[in-house]
């Protein structure tokens, strides 16, 4: 921050982030011991009746008292089969209620989860509208990888968002789940595969629904940014009737409507509309306003031969080659121009600045869905529950349009290639479109200046660089989940209790890309002169549909399971009942992820998909023995048979020590694993993928002035599924604390480790095969050196010679790379969480809640025993999409209620992030130097390499304003982001979020934004 007012501002809010570590220790010194409220501890009431809690929990008599909580508070009931035991407490959770909820007015199950510390490294947000599960979101706990992550909903799996991310990675799409009639949310943070099977190891999520709802409450809400965009509306209704209680049943329909709308980044201003940092001493990198070759709305042309009249394609540089370019329309660059007279492209070109022409921040949102719950008491203790939700949730994103000149489709010949040497404009246009220089309706092309009567056309083609403005690029998102649920659960006698529930769901999705440019569309239109590349705005709209026509693609995933449970108490034991329990499940997913581009005949569209079904069947058991009334143990296991042919037994064993009511240990120790996705292992499934790469300088150097062929650009990498692929493994331990030393407070502090091993990985010797190309001189010596470094690696596609250096070593444009199990990852870190609510004064209320994470160790070990540190950092560069890893990320929030009004401010904390990352440096001798050195920050060449090579950290606060005004109305004021803070500047971030991280900084982004709504109730 250069102003005062900003270092003032960050002063004071890291001093107030420390201070509320702090500030329940204090408090305990200033103010009596007071009864807690418990809905705002670090636990949650019990669950009423007819509740899915886990995936095979029942309620059982309750063991020896939970010491570790508040008056009239029972713990929470994720992780265990045991919903009313101490064991619910032996391993860390955090616990966002619907109070927390309501004083933060967060209304999304994706802000709910992505606000909790632990979610680190991989998550993805809806502000990340680029890649292959744009308008998804995600939560990565521990920074393990979405895949790594369970999502539940009342204990209960729902079904996968249909695309991976990543192109492989499975996760559920937090943007399509219902939430105004979630009361709140759980995070189980250890490895809980010995309840919920695979992928559990970063820890579970469980979304746990309202059960018992009676009248008709609701709520409205709207509101806009500080700019006057990014306007959102939400409107809920509820409406139940029944008393489970008094009249043994309840049911309740609900419906919920949420809107946002688009921010650009032009409204943002610098530096997040540019690629140009020289104001901030580093380099300018946006070649549109100082290079004739990149791809600007207005063409510029230069003249070539053409070695093939009916094909576009068949342009070559002349001999010898010129240095002319021209504009085709001197009269239209709306920015300027600019002059180039040195070099191997010379000329005038109009100015432009693409991403604050085209990009978007936040990408226009529609969601609305409807939700039903019965519960019903069948008999004494006999109990039955049934529900439905379907939700539909549209994404709209706009980018930059397309440019004429583009590698061919993932897969297709190279000859299909626009880019090197290019793309160009005959001499001769005819309404066939095939043989014009001899046709009878031939004319000269009005789009090609170097077209003169009596040339001739093998010498005077037009090589054209061009973006095509006049046609909006973007994509249109929706999916359509249905969700059924239903259960039954009862006492047997003879102490037996017993659960069984099952689920469906299923996702229908489907994405309209627009913007794309069709292949034969566009040769078709360049040898008739339909399109006017003069003057753009003239083309009609058909023309434009021949060349970009939309298109739309269906995919699905679904998931059916079934699963029981019965639990009995078998003995006294000096701290409780002695409590086993067993159960079964059986699980069906399916998907059809379809390939965008299956024809291939598309320039740039995506090629990727995936397709599988499985069965999954398992059991599982568990054990709590509390020995003492101050220890309890808790033994769990499952076995998982997939029907693929693999198995995984997980075990799990956790302790509790209490040896006074204000202080307990803790410590748990699991196994576990993730299988693999459809995208891993089935052959049918294939995945490409792009990620920038700036060639060496022995590159560059063999290409002189040829800065388009040199600058950075995007490589490739594709893989298809591996039947012989085998489950990531994982071993987990936690250790931790918790304290309450008075009624009003609790603390806990836990440390985790977690090492998952056998990673399934695509091309875990991507940068050697890279480096192995590029360290030959001819194509033919680079893919055979590529093909080297290991099975599964080859070239698949070799750009086009250099138009200016045709005897260089070309491009690799893309290689093929193996699914293999590789490497092992290490993460490690301490949460800490502290719960305070004081009685200041008769009507006078204090609540106060801190949740943060420091990340000690996220480290990956390569097959060559190189250690890729993360922590800290933007690695893992591809896993986050250059996001990185934060060490610190935290959140404080504080209430005043003094009778009917409440205000609640909440504080967030991102540390400083180092702007490099461990898998974009080569090691030497083993070792990786994360030194500033090394930074991916654009640094002018001589300047000091320190400049910038951090990403400040960051914190802004939220205001809520309440208002009670009755029983039955609540009026609320919020002010997001009150102090208007800024994201911090990330030059090293992906060029398609110029200069910012939007996993972390998002609020920085969308700026001061205000909210005012009502709660009602009738």
């Amino acid at each position: 921050m250069n102003s005062a007012f900003g270092k003032l501002r960050l002063g004071i809010s890291t001093a107030a982030l420390l201070t509320a570590i702090a500030a329940p220790a204090h408090a305990q010194e200033a103010a009596p011991a007071q009864t807690a409220d418990a809905t705002d501890q670090n636990v949650a009431t019990a669950a009423p009746v007819g509740q899915a809690q886990g995936e095979q929990d029942v309620q059982i008599k309750r063991a020896a008292p939970a010491p570790a909580t508040a008056e009239g508070a029972t713990v929470v009931v994720t992780g265990t089969l045991f919903r009313d035991s101490n064991a619910s407490s032996i391993s860390p959770v955090t616990v966002v209620n619907s109070n927390v909820l309501q004083r933060a007015n967060i209304t999304t199950a994706q802000d709910a989860i992505r606000s909790v510390s632990a979610d680190s490294a991989g998550s993805i947000s809806t502000g990340f509208k680029n890649g292959f599960s744009a308008g998804g979101a995600a939560v990565s706990l521990r920074g393990l990888g979405v895949s790594s992550t369970v999502v539940l909903i009342d204990g209960l799996r729902s079904a996968n968002f249909p695309l991976n991310d990543d192109g492989h990675n499975a996760y559920v799409d937090l943007n399509s789940i219902p939430f105004s009639t979630i009361e709140r949310v759980e995070v189980l943070k250890d490895g809980a595969s010995s309840t919920y099977g695979a992928d559990a190891i970063g820890g579970v999520v469980n979304l746990i629904s309202k059960k018992n709802v009676q009248g008709i409450f609701g709520s409205v809400q709207g509101g806009t940014t500080e700019k006057a965009d990014g306007s959102h509306y939400r409107a809920t209704l509820t409406a139940g009737f029944g008393d489970y209680r008094e009249q043994g049943f309840n049911f309740y329909v609900n419906g919920e409507y949420t809107y946002d709308g688009y921010i650009t980044n032009n409204s943002r201003g610098y530096p997040f509309n540019t690629l140009d940092l020289s104001p901030s001493g580093l380099q300018d990198r946006n070649r549109n306003d100082d290079s004739l070759l990149a791809a600007n709305p207005q063409a510029v042309v230069t003249r070539v031969q053409q070695t093939d009249l009916n094909n576009p394609l068949a342009g070559q540089v002349g001999a010898p080659p010129t240095n002319q370019y021209r504009l085709l329309n001197p009269n239209a660059c709306p920015f300027g121009t600019f002059t180039v007279t040195s070099g191997a492209a010379q000329g005038t070109g109009c100015k432009h600045n693409l991403p604050d022409e085209y990009s978007i921040i936040q990408p226009r949102q529609q969601r609305y869905s409807t939700t039903a719950r019965l519960n019903v008491r069948i008999a004494e203790g006999w109990e039955a529950f049934a529900s439905g939700s379907y939700s539909h949730s549209e994404v709209d994103i706009r980018g930059t349009p397309a440019g004429i000149r583009q590698t061919q489709p993932f897969g297709a010949s190279a000859a299909l290639a626009s880019s090197s040497p290019g793309i160009v404009l005959p001499m001769y246009i005819c309404a066939a479109g095939v043989n014009c220089a001899t046709a009878a309706d031939r004319r000269l092309n009005p789009n090609n200046p170097y077209a003169v009567a009596g040339a001739d056309p093998t010498q005077n083609a037009a090589r054209i660089y061009y973006l095509f403005g006049d046609i909006p690029a973007g994509s249109h998102r929706y999916v359509d989940v249905f969700r059924a649920t239903g259960g039954i659960s009862g006492d047997l006698g003879n102490g037996f209790k017993f659960r069984l529930n099952g689920v469906y769901a299923r996702d229908n999705f489907a994405v309209t890309q627009r913007g794309f440019i069709n292949i034969q569309g566009l040769l078709n239109a360049v040898n008739t002169g339909a399109y006017n590349f003069v003057n753009p705005e003239q083309n009609t709209q058909a023309v434009r549909n021949q060349i970009s026509p939309e298109r739309t693609t269906p995919s699905y995933s679904t998931i059916a399971t079934i699963g029981g449970s019965l639990l009995k108490s078998l003995m006294e034991l000096p701290g409780g009942d002695l409590n086993v329990g067993a159960g079964f499940q059986i699980r069906r997913e399916t998907l059809m992820n379809r390939n965008q581009n299956y024809d291939l005949s598309y320039y740039n569209l995506n090629t990727s998909s995936a397709q599988g079904r499985q069965t999954v069947t398992a059991g599982f058991f568990e054990i709590d023995a509390p020995f003492a009334r101050a220890f309890d143990l808790n033994v769990s296991g499952r076995y998982d048979h997939y029907s693929q042919g693999y198995s995984h037994f997980s075990p799990k064993i956790g302790a509790k020590f209490t040896p006074v009511r204000e202080f307990s240990l803790r410590a748990t120790y699991s196994q576990g694993f993730r299988a693999p996705t459809f995208a891993e292992y089935n052959p049918a499934s294939s995945y490409s993928g792009f990620s920038s790469f700036t060639p060496p300088a022995s590159f560059i150097a063999a290409h002189p002035n040829s800065p388009i062929y040199t600058t950075t650009y995007n490589i490739g990498s594709g893989a298809q599924g591996n039947p012989d692929i085998l489950p990531e493994v994982s071993r987990s331990f936690t250790v931790g604390t918790i304290l309450n030393p008075t009624r009003w407070l609790n603390v806990t502090v836990d440390y985790y480790n977690i090492r998952k091993s056998n990673l399934i990985v695509s091309g875990p010797l991507r940068a050697e095969a890279i480096n192995a190309y590029y360290g030959q001189t001819n194509a033919a010596a680079g893919c055979a050196a590529l093909a080297a470094v290991g099975p599964g690696y080859k070239c698949n596609v070799i750009d086009a010679p250099d138009p200016v250096n045709p005897n260089a070593l070309p491009r690799l444009l893309v290689f093929d790379v193996p699914y293999v199990n590789a490497n092992y990852m290490v993460s490690s870190g301490i949460d800490m969480q502290a719960n305070a609510n004081v009685q200041l004064a008769n009507g006078v209320k204090f609540i106060s809640r801190v949740d943060v994470t420091r990340v000690l160790r996220l480290d990956l070990v390569t097959p060559a025993g190189v250690v890729q540190k993360y922590a800290g950092t933007l690695g893992p560069y591809e896993l986050s999409s250059g996001g990185g890893t934060p060490r610190i990320r935290g959140n404080w929030q504080n209430t005043i209620e003094v009778g009917n009004f409440s205000l609640t401010s909440t504080t967030y904390y991102v540390g400083r992030i180092k702007q490099v990352a461990a898998d974009r440096i080569q090691p030497v001798n083993g070792v990786i130097d994360l030194g500033c050195k090394n930074t991916l920050v654009p640094i002018i060449a001589g300047s000091d390499v320190n400049n910038q090579c951090f990403v400040r950290p960051f914190i802004y606060t939220d205001l809520n304003l309440g208002v009670r005004v009755n029983d039955d109305f609540r009026f609320f004021f919020s002010v997001q982001n009150v102090t208007n803070a800024r994201a911090p500047l990330a030059a090293a971030a992906y060029t398609s979020n110029p200069n910012y991280l939007s996993s972390w900084h998002y609020a920085g982004l969308v700026g001061r934004n205000f909210s005012a709504g009502a709660n009602f109730n009738f």
